[in-house]
Protein backbone atom coordinates (compact mmCIF):
# COMPACT_ATOMS: atom_id res chain seq x y z
CA UNK A 1 0.00 0.00 0.00
CA UNK A 2 1.56 3.78 -0.94
CA UNK A 3 1.80 5.93 1.98
CA UNK A 4 0.33 8.87 -0.03
CA UNK A 5 -2.61 9.63 0.85
CA UNK A 6 -6.06 10.48 -1.09
CA UNK A 7 -8.07 13.15 -0.05
CA UNK A 8 -11.75 12.44 0.29
CA UNK A 9 -13.34 16.00 -0.27
CA UNK A 10 -16.71 15.68 1.23
CA UNK A 11 -19.94 18.07 0.50
CA UNK A 12 -23.55 17.12 0.39
CA UNK A 13 -22.17 12.99 0.78
CA UNK A 14 -21.89 12.59 4.19
CA UNK A 15 -22.15 9.11 4.52
CA UNK A 16 -20.08 5.85 3.97
CA UNK A 17 -22.55 3.32 2.16
CA UNK A 18 -23.94 3.83 -1.52
CA UNK A 19 -20.95 5.98 -2.41
CA UNK A 20 -19.18 5.05 -5.75
CA UNK A 21 -16.57 8.10 -4.46
CA UNK A 22 -15.57 6.25 -1.48
CA UNK A 23 -15.45 2.77 -3.04
CA UNK A 24 -13.29 3.82 -5.84
CA UNK A 25 -10.85 5.17 -3.22
CA UNK A 26 -10.75 1.98 -1.35
CA UNK A 27 -9.61 -0.40 -4.27
CA UNK A 28 -6.34 1.99 -4.08
CA UNK A 29 -5.03 0.63 -1.26
CA UNK A 30 -4.31 4.20 -0.18
CA UNK A 31 -5.03 6.33 3.27
CA UNK A 32 -7.87 8.08 3.28
CA UNK A 33 -8.11 11.61 4.33
CA UNK A 34 -11.73 12.78 4.60
CA UNK A 35 -12.53 16.86 4.18
CA UNK A 36 -14.34 18.97 4.42
CA UNK A 37 -13.86 22.42 3.38
CA UNK A 38 -16.11 25.97 4.35
CA UNK A 39 -15.50 27.61 1.27
CA UNK A 40 -17.50 30.56 0.03
CA UNK A 41 -20.11 28.71 -1.78
CA UNK A 42 -20.93 26.86 1.04
CA UNK A 43 -20.20 30.03 3.47
CA UNK A 44 -23.49 31.60 1.48
CA UNK A 45 -26.08 28.70 2.67
CA UNK A 46 -29.11 30.24 4.40
CA UNK A 47 -29.39 30.69 8.05
CA UNK A 48 -30.98 27.14 8.72
CA UNK A 49 -29.62 24.86 5.73
CA UNK A 50 -26.33 26.07 7.30
CA UNK A 51 -27.11 25.33 10.76
CA UNK A 52 -28.52 21.78 9.46
CA UNK A 53 -24.93 21.76 7.68
CA UNK A 54 -23.36 21.86 10.68
CA UNK A 55 -25.06 19.50 12.98
CA UNK A 56 -24.52 16.72 9.96
CA UNK A 57 -20.87 17.72 9.86
CA UNK A 58 -20.95 16.71 13.93
CA UNK A 59 -22.30 13.75 13.70
CA UNK A 60 -20.62 12.27 10.80
CA UNK A 61 -17.02 13.21 12.61
CA UNK A 62 -18.60 11.14 15.67
CA UNK A 63 -19.15 8.14 12.49
CA UNK A 64 -15.67 8.36 11.23
CA UNK A 65 -13.98 8.79 14.72
CA UNK A 66 -15.56 5.68 15.99
CA UNK A 67 -13.75 3.95 12.90
CA UNK A 68 -10.49 4.94 13.98
CA UNK A 69 -10.64 7.93 11.05
CA UNK A 70 -10.97 11.57 11.78
CA UNK A 71 -12.73 14.67 9.56
CA UNK A 72 -10.57 17.40 8.86
CA UNK A 73 -12.31 20.59 8.61
CA UNK A 74 -10.93 23.69 6.52
CA UNK A 75 -11.65 26.84 5.62
CA UNK A 76 -11.06 29.10 2.79
CA UNK A 77 -11.57 28.96 -1.47
CA UNK A 78 -11.97 25.10 -2.14
CA UNK A 79 -8.86 25.28 -4.44
CA UNK A 80 -6.75 26.72 -2.10
CA UNK A 81 -7.58 24.40 0.85
CA UNK A 82 -6.78 21.67 -1.47
CA UNK A 83 -3.61 22.75 -2.62
CA UNK A 84 -2.40 23.48 0.83
CA UNK A 85 -3.76 20.03 2.25
CA UNK A 86 -2.30 18.19 -0.73
CA UNK A 87 1.67 20.00 -0.17
CA UNK A 88 1.13 19.41 3.76
CA UNK A 89 0.23 15.62 2.81
CA UNK A 90 2.17 14.72 -0.03
CA UNK A 91 -1.24 13.15 -1.07
CA UNK A 92 -1.59 11.75 -4.76
CA UNK A 93 -4.39 13.23 -5.63
CA UNK A 94 -8.38 14.09 -4.59
CA UNK A 95 -11.63 12.50 -5.00
CA UNK A 96 -15.39 14.20 -4.26
CA UNK A 97 -18.89 13.23 -5.47
CA UNK A 98 -20.35 15.18 -7.85
CA UNK A 99 -22.85 18.52 -7.53
CA UNK A 100 -24.72 19.92 -10.73
CA UNK A 101 -25.79 23.76 -9.99
CA UNK A 102 -23.28 26.07 -11.75
CA UNK A 103 -21.34 27.36 -9.43
CA UNK A 104 -20.35 24.08 -8.21
CA UNK A 105 -19.47 22.53 -11.51
CA UNK A 106 -17.97 25.66 -12.56
CA UNK A 107 -15.97 25.52 -9.02
CA UNK A 108 -14.92 21.79 -9.57
CA UNK A 109 -13.65 22.53 -12.81
CA UNK A 110 -11.20 25.26 -12.25
CA UNK A 111 -9.97 22.73 -9.45
CA UNK A 112 -9.73 19.47 -11.39
CA UNK A 113 -7.66 21.49 -13.94
CA UNK A 114 -5.51 22.97 -11.71
CA UNK A 115 -4.52 19.88 -9.14
CA UNK A 116 -4.20 17.46 -12.39
CA UNK A 117 -1.45 20.52 -14.34
CA UNK A 118 0.12 19.55 -10.82
CA UNK A 119 0.36 16.09 -11.73
CA UNK A 120 -2.40 15.05 -8.69
CA UNK A 121 -4.89 12.00 -9.50
CA UNK A 122 -8.15 13.94 -9.61
CA UNK A 123 -11.71 12.20 -10.04
CA UNK A 124 -15.22 13.13 -9.52
CA UNK A 125 -17.85 10.41 -8.83
CA UNK A 126 -21.92 9.98 -8.96
CA UNK A 127 -23.28 9.75 -6.02
CA UNK A 128 -26.15 12.64 -5.47
CA UNK A 129 -28.77 10.74 -8.13
CA UNK A 130 -29.60 7.84 -9.46
CA UNK A 131 -28.96 8.87 -13.17
CA UNK A 132 -26.16 11.51 -14.12
CA UNK A 133 -28.16 14.53 -15.85
CA UNK A 134 -26.54 14.04 -19.40
CA UNK A 135 -27.42 10.19 -19.23
CA UNK A 136 -31.04 10.69 -19.43
CA UNK A 137 -32.31 12.02 -23.17
CA UNK A 138 -35.44 12.49 -25.51
CA UNK A 139 -35.63 10.87 -28.97
CA UNK A 140 -34.08 13.91 -30.25
CA UNK A 141 -31.28 13.68 -27.88
CA UNK A 142 -31.75 17.03 -25.34
CA UNK A 143 -32.79 16.94 -22.39
CA UNK A 144 -36.56 16.86 -21.05
CA UNK A 145 -38.61 19.43 -20.18
CA UNK A 146 -41.74 17.39 -18.92
CA UNK A 147 -42.13 15.57 -15.59
CA UNK A 148 -44.23 12.06 -17.06
CA UNK A 149 -42.20 11.37 -20.42
CA UNK A 150 -39.05 11.67 -17.76
CA UNK A 151 -40.44 9.25 -15.25
CA UNK A 152 -41.10 6.97 -18.40
CA UNK A 153 -38.08 7.09 -19.59
CA UNK A 154 -36.27 5.94 -16.18
CA UNK A 155 -38.72 3.63 -14.65
CA UNK A 156 -37.33 0.87 -16.60
CA UNK A 157 -33.75 1.38 -16.43
CA UNK A 158 -31.31 -0.26 -13.95
CA UNK A 159 -30.29 0.97 -10.72
CA UNK A 160 -26.78 0.05 -9.90
CA UNK A 161 -26.86 -1.82 -6.51
CA UNK A 162 -26.27 0.18 -3.16
CA UNK A 163 -22.56 -0.59 -1.81
CA UNK A 164 -22.75 -1.35 2.26
CA UNK A 165 -20.74 1.26 4.58
CA UNK A 166 -17.45 -0.43 5.28
CA UNK A 167 -16.32 -1.15 8.99
CA UNK A 168 -12.90 0.57 8.85
CA UNK A 169 -11.01 3.31 6.52
CA UNK A 170 -7.50 3.23 6.27
CA UNK A 171 -5.68 6.40 7.96
CA UNK A 172 -2.63 7.76 7.16
CA UNK A 173 0.16 7.90 9.63
CA UNK A 174 0.07 11.70 10.09
CA UNK A 175 -3.33 13.68 10.66
CA UNK A 176 -2.87 17.15 9.47
CA UNK A 177 -4.72 19.86 11.60
CA UNK A 178 -8.03 20.19 11.49
CA UNK A 179 -10.18 23.37 12.11
CA UNK A 180 -12.78 23.18 15.46
CA UNK A 181 -16.36 22.86 14.20
CA UNK A 182 -17.77 24.86 16.89
CA UNK A 183 -15.49 27.80 16.18
CA UNK A 184 -17.34 27.79 12.31
CA UNK A 185 -20.45 28.99 14.16
CA UNK A 186 -22.74 27.73 11.91
CA UNK A 187 -25.86 28.12 13.92
CA UNK A 188 -25.41 31.63 14.21
CA UNK A 189 -27.77 32.81 11.63
CA UNK A 190 -30.09 30.59 13.85
CA UNK A 191 -30.34 32.86 17.20
CA UNK A 192 -32.39 31.71 19.66
CA UNK A 193 -34.10 29.55 16.92
CA UNK A 194 -31.82 27.20 17.14
CA UNK A 195 -32.51 24.95 19.99
CA UNK A 196 -36.18 24.94 18.28
CA UNK A 197 -35.42 23.95 15.14
CA UNK A 198 -32.80 21.27 16.34
CA UNK A 199 -35.43 18.90 18.31
CA UNK A 200 -37.19 18.31 15.52
CA UNK A 201 -33.81 17.11 13.07
CA UNK A 202 -33.02 13.53 12.51
CA UNK A 203 -29.77 14.03 11.81
CA UNK A 204 -26.80 10.94 9.91
CA UNK A 205 -26.86 8.23 7.97
CA UNK A 206 -27.97 5.83 10.55
CA UNK A 207 -31.20 7.43 11.40
CA UNK A 208 -31.98 8.10 7.72
CA UNK A 209 -31.63 4.87 7.62
CA UNK A 210 -33.40 4.12 10.40
CA UNK A 211 -36.31 6.53 9.23
CA UNK A 212 -36.42 4.79 5.97
CA UNK A 213 -37.06 1.25 7.45
CA UNK A 214 -39.82 2.72 9.68
CA UNK A 215 -41.32 4.05 6.66
CA UNK A 216 -41.75 1.38 4.40
CA UNK A 217 -42.95 -0.95 6.87
CA UNK A 218 -45.43 1.58 8.78
CA UNK A 219 -46.58 3.96 6.49
CA UNK A 220 -45.39 3.08 2.37
CA UNK A 221 -48.75 0.71 1.75
CA UNK A 222 -51.02 3.81 2.51
CA UNK A 223 -48.48 6.35 0.92
CA UNK A 224 -50.54 7.01 -1.91
CA UNK A 225 -53.69 7.72 -0.35
CA UNK A 226 -52.79 9.54 3.06
CA UNK A 227 -49.22 11.64 1.41
CA UNK A 228 -51.71 14.92 0.88
CA UNK A 229 -52.41 15.51 4.49
CA UNK A 230 -50.37 17.03 6.43
CA UNK A 231 -51.73 16.72 9.70
CA UNK A 232 -51.61 12.86 9.68
CA UNK A 233 -48.42 12.22 11.58
CA UNK A 234 -45.85 9.79 9.34
CA UNK A 235 -47.49 9.80 6.09
CA UNK A 236 -44.12 10.69 4.24
CA UNK A 237 -40.80 9.71 4.67
CA UNK A 238 -38.58 13.06 6.06
CA UNK A 239 -36.38 12.21 4.33
CA UNK A 240 -35.75 15.05 2.15
CA UNK A 241 -33.50 16.72 4.96
CA UNK A 242 -31.38 13.47 4.84
CA UNK A 243 -31.09 13.50 0.99
CA UNK A 244 -30.60 17.37 1.10
CA UNK A 245 -27.11 16.46 2.95
CA UNK A 246 -26.23 12.87 1.17
CA UNK A 247 -26.90 11.19 4.46
CA UNK A 248 -28.97 8.60 2.37
CA UNK A 249 -27.92 7.40 -1.09
CA UNK A 250 -30.81 7.62 -3.64
CA UNK A 251 -29.72 4.02 -4.55
CA UNK A 252 -30.45 2.94 -0.95
CA UNK A 253 -33.83 4.48 -1.31
CA UNK A 254 -35.13 3.40 -4.77
CA UNK A 255 -33.86 -0.32 -3.85
CA UNK A 256 -36.45 0.06 -0.99
CA UNK A 257 -39.27 1.37 -2.42
CA UNK A 258 -38.78 -1.00 -5.70
CA UNK A 259 -38.76 -4.22 -3.59
CA UNK A 260 -41.80 -3.02 -2.08
CA UNK A 261 -43.62 -2.24 -5.53
CA UNK A 262 -42.84 -6.08 -6.52
CA UNK A 263 -44.32 -7.10 -3.26
CA UNK A 264 -47.41 -5.37 -4.58
CA UNK A 265 -47.24 -2.77 -1.96
CA UNK A 266 -50.07 0.24 -3.01
CA UNK A 267 -48.33 3.20 -2.42
CA UNK A 268 -44.72 1.75 -3.60
CA UNK A 269 -44.85 3.12 -6.81
CA UNK A 270 -46.04 6.74 -6.18
CA UNK A 271 -43.55 7.19 -3.57
CA UNK A 272 -40.81 6.25 -6.60
CA UNK A 273 -42.48 8.93 -8.74
CA UNK A 274 -41.91 11.59 -5.94
CA UNK A 275 -38.32 10.38 -6.13
CA UNK A 276 -38.08 10.60 -9.55
CA UNK A 277 -39.61 13.89 -9.27
CA UNK A 278 -36.15 14.92 -7.49
CA UNK A 279 -34.39 13.48 -9.89
CA UNK A 280 -36.46 15.65 -12.54
CA UNK A 281 -35.66 18.50 -10.52
CA UNK A 282 -31.95 18.11 -11.03
CA UNK A 283 -31.62 17.22 -14.54
CA UNK A 284 -33.69 20.64 -15.09
CA UNK A 285 -30.99 22.55 -12.93
CA UNK A 286 -28.07 20.87 -15.09
CA UNK A 287 -29.72 21.84 -18.33
CA UNK A 288 -31.10 25.05 -17.02
CA UNK A 289 -28.40 26.32 -14.70
CA UNK A 290 -30.52 29.68 -14.02
CA UNK A 291 -33.43 28.08 -13.28
CA UNK A 292 -32.97 29.52 -9.44
CA UNK A 293 -32.47 32.56 -10.23
CA UNK A 294 -34.51 33.52 -14.21
CA UNK A 295 -38.13 32.68 -15.08
CA UNK A 296 -37.61 28.90 -16.85
CA UNK A 297 -40.29 30.08 -19.32
CA UNK A 298 -38.79 33.27 -20.74
CA UNK A 299 -41.84 34.85 -21.86
CA UNK A 300 -42.74 35.72 -18.20
CA UNK A 301 -39.89 38.30 -18.37
CA UNK A 302 -42.15 40.52 -18.76
CA UNK A 303 -44.97 39.49 -16.05
CA UNK A 304 -45.80 42.57 -13.63
CA UNK A 305 -44.13 40.67 -10.16
CA UNK A 306 -44.04 42.98 -7.33
CA UNK A 307 -40.91 42.85 -6.08
CA UNK A 308 -39.96 42.44 -1.67
CA UNK A 309 -42.83 44.12 -0.46
CA UNK A 310 -45.18 44.58 3.10
CA UNK A 311 -47.05 42.19 2.39
CA UNK A 312 -44.49 39.12 1.58
CA UNK A 313 -43.18 40.22 5.35
CA UNK A 314 -46.84 39.15 6.81
CA UNK A 315 -46.46 35.92 4.63
CA UNK A 316 -43.36 35.62 6.43
CA UNK A 317 -44.42 35.78 9.62
CA UNK A 318 -47.29 33.56 9.68
CA UNK A 319 -49.85 36.28 9.49
CA UNK A 320 -52.01 36.74 6.35
CA UNK A 321 -54.79 35.67 8.09
CA UNK A 322 -55.13 32.86 6.27
CA UNK A 323 -55.00 29.40 8.67
CA UNK A 324 -53.26 27.18 6.28
CA UNK A 325 -51.07 28.90 4.69
CA UNK A 326 -49.52 30.55 8.34
CA UNK A 327 -50.23 26.87 9.70
CA UNK A 328 -46.94 26.20 7.06
CA UNK A 329 -45.14 28.95 7.66
CA UNK A 330 -44.99 28.41 11.01
CA UNK A 331 -44.16 24.41 10.89
CA UNK A 332 -41.37 25.71 8.59
CA UNK A 333 -39.80 28.44 11.41
CA UNK A 334 -40.23 25.24 13.86
CA UNK A 335 -38.97 22.49 12.41
CA UNK A 336 -36.97 23.55 9.17
CA UNK A 337 -39.30 21.92 7.29
CA UNK A 338 -42.98 21.98 5.62
CA UNK A 339 -45.25 19.19 3.89
CA UNK A 340 -45.21 19.30 0.28
CA UNK A 341 -48.93 19.90 0.39
CA UNK A 342 -48.24 22.85 2.46
CA UNK A 343 -45.69 24.19 0.14
CA UNK A 344 -48.08 24.24 -2.91
CA UNK A 345 -49.99 26.23 -0.29
CA UNK A 346 -48.11 28.99 0.50
CA UNK A 347 -46.06 28.70 -2.29
CA UNK A 348 -49.36 29.87 -4.68
CA UNK A 349 -50.73 32.29 -1.72
CA UNK A 350 -47.70 34.72 -2.49
CA UNK A 351 -47.38 34.71 -6.20
CA UNK A 352 -50.87 34.38 -7.26
CA UNK A 353 -53.11 36.23 -3.83
CA UNK A 354 -50.19 38.70 -3.12
CA UNK A 355 -48.55 38.38 -6.24
CA UNK A 356 -45.26 38.22 -5.74
CA UNK A 357 -42.06 37.60 -7.41
CA UNK A 358 -41.83 33.81 -6.72
CA UNK A 359 -37.45 34.73 -6.23
CA UNK A 360 -38.84 36.59 -2.99
CA UNK A 361 -40.31 32.96 -1.78
CA UNK A 362 -37.26 31.12 -2.98
CA UNK A 363 -35.46 32.75 -0.81
CA UNK A 364 -37.31 32.57 2.26
CA UNK A 365 -36.96 29.29 1.46
CA UNK A 366 -33.49 28.86 1.29
CA UNK A 367 -32.78 30.67 4.56
CA UNK A 368 -35.75 28.35 7.00
CA UNK A 369 -35.38 24.76 5.19
CA UNK A 370 -33.10 22.26 6.96
CA UNK A 371 -33.93 20.40 3.37
CA UNK A 372 -32.90 23.20 1.63
CA UNK A 373 -32.64 21.00 -1.83
CA UNK A 374 -31.58 24.04 -4.55
CA UNK A 375 -33.17 22.07 -7.55
CA UNK A 376 -36.38 20.77 -5.84
CA UNK A 377 -37.03 24.34 -4.64
CA UNK A 378 -36.71 25.83 -7.82
CA UNK A 379 -38.44 23.93 -9.77
CA UNK A 380 -41.49 24.14 -7.44
CA UNK A 381 -41.54 27.83 -7.05
CA UNK A 382 -41.76 27.87 -10.70
CA UNK A 383 -43.95 25.04 -11.01
CA UNK A 384 -46.22 26.89 -8.59
CA UNK A 385 -46.19 30.43 -9.90
CA UNK A 386 -46.43 29.41 -13.75
CA UNK A 387 -43.21 30.50 -15.54
CA UNK A 388 -41.96 26.92 -14.64
CA UNK A 389 -41.93 23.43 -16.46
CA UNK A 390 -45.58 22.71 -15.64
CA UNK A 391 -48.09 21.81 -18.61
CA UNK A 392 -51.00 23.68 -16.54
CA UNK A 393 -52.33 27.16 -17.36
CA UNK A 394 -50.92 29.61 -14.94
CA UNK A 395 -55.02 30.09 -14.17
CA UNK A 396 -54.21 27.17 -11.71
CA UNK A 397 -54.70 29.17 -8.74
CA UNK A 398 -54.66 27.28 -5.43
CA UNK A 399 -57.23 28.44 -2.87
CA UNK A 400 -56.06 28.16 0.50
CA UNK A 401 -59.68 27.93 2.30
CA UNK A 402 -60.50 24.91 -0.31
CA UNK A 403 -56.92 22.88 0.51
CA UNK A 404 -57.64 23.22 3.80
CA UNK A 405 -61.35 22.02 3.74
CA UNK A 406 -59.74 19.16 1.31
CA UNK A 407 -56.53 18.12 2.94
CA UNK A 408 -57.72 19.26 6.61
CA UNK A 409 -61.24 18.95 7.55
CA UNK A 410 -60.57 18.06 10.64
CA UNK A 411 -58.26 20.92 11.20
CA UNK A 412 -55.60 19.21 12.91
CA UNK A 413 -52.81 20.45 11.14
CA UNK A 414 -53.97 24.64 11.49
CA UNK A 415 -54.14 24.11 15.12
CA UNK A 416 -51.19 22.17 15.79
CA UNK A 417 -49.15 25.33 14.25
CA UNK A 418 -51.34 28.18 14.86
CA UNK A 419 -51.88 28.89 18.47
CA UNK A 420 -54.51 31.37 18.27
CA UNK A 421 -56.71 29.05 16.86
CA UNK A 422 -56.78 27.41 20.08
CA UNK A 423 -58.00 27.82 23.64
CA UNK A 424 -55.13 25.33 24.73
CA UNK A 425 -52.16 25.98 22.02
CA UNK A 426 -50.26 22.68 21.25
CA UNK A 427 -46.82 23.14 22.17
CA UNK A 428 -45.60 23.23 18.65
CA UNK A 429 -47.58 26.22 17.88
CA UNK A 430 -46.50 28.09 20.96
CA UNK A 431 -42.62 26.75 20.20
CA UNK A 432 -43.11 28.90 17.33
CA UNK A 433 -43.45 32.41 19.28
CA UNK A 434 -39.92 31.08 20.71
CA UNK A 435 -38.20 30.82 17.68
CA UNK A 436 -38.64 34.02 16.16
CA UNK A 437 -36.98 37.33 16.03
CA UNK A 438 -38.10 39.73 19.29
CA UNK A 439 -38.09 42.28 16.77
CA UNK A 440 -41.53 41.08 15.73
CA UNK A 441 -43.57 41.58 18.40
CA UNK A 442 -45.17 38.45 18.40
CA UNK A 443 -47.25 37.46 21.38
CA UNK A 444 -49.70 33.90 20.90
CA UNK A 445 -52.33 35.63 23.52
CA UNK A 446 -52.66 38.29 20.67
CA UNK A 447 -56.05 37.83 18.41
CA UNK A 448 -55.50 36.03 14.95
CA UNK A 449 -55.42 38.25 12.10
CA UNK A 450 -57.81 38.93 9.45
CA UNK A 451 -56.94 38.05 6.15
CA UNK A 452 -54.63 40.01 4.44
CA UNK A 453 -56.68 40.00 1.01
CA UNK A 454 -59.71 38.24 -0.02
CA UNK A 455 -59.37 35.00 -1.67
CA UNK A 456 -61.91 36.02 -4.66
CA UNK A 457 -60.08 39.44 -5.11
CA UNK A 458 -57.00 38.02 -5.03
CA UNK A 459 -57.72 35.58 -7.42
CA UNK A 460 -59.50 38.06 -9.27
CA UNK A 461 -56.25 40.51 -9.70
CA UNK A 462 -54.17 37.78 -10.56
CA UNK A 463 -55.67 36.76 -13.60
CA UNK A 464 -56.15 40.30 -14.44
CA UNK A 465 -52.48 40.71 -14.28
CA UNK A 466 -52.09 37.49 -16.35
CA UNK A 467 -53.29 39.71 -18.73
CA UNK A 468 -50.97 42.44 -18.42
CA UNK A 469 -48.05 40.63 -18.38
CA UNK A 470 -45.88 40.50 -21.66
CA UNK A 471 -46.43 38.01 -24.47
CA UNK A 472 -49.12 35.84 -21.91
CA UNK A 473 -52.36 34.85 -22.47
CA UNK A 474 -55.09 32.94 -20.71
CA UNK A 475 -53.70 29.94 -22.51
CA UNK A 476 -49.97 30.48 -21.46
Amino acid sequence: MSEAPLILWFRRDLRLGDLPMLSAALQTGRPLLPLFILDPETEALGAAPKFRLGLGLARFAERLAAMGSRLILRRGPALAVLEALCAETGAAGVMWSRLYDAASRDRDQKVKAVLKARGLTVESHPGALLFEPWEVETGQGGPYRVYSPFWRAVRGRAVAAASPAPERLPVPAVWPVSDRLEDWRLSAGMRRGAAVVAAHQHVGEEAALARLADFADRALAAYSAERDFPGIAGATSGLSENLAWGEIGPRVIWHRGWRAMSEGVAGAEHFLKEVVWREFAWHLLYHYPDMDRANWKSDWNGFPWRGDNADAEVWRRGMTGEPFVDAAMREMYVTGRMHNRARMIVASYLTKHLLTDWRVGLQWFADCLTDWDPAANAMGWQWVAGCGPDAAPYFRIFNPAGQAEKFDADQRYRRRWVAELSRTPAPEALAYFEAVPRAWGLDPSRRYPLPLVDLAEGRARALAALQQGKGLSAGA
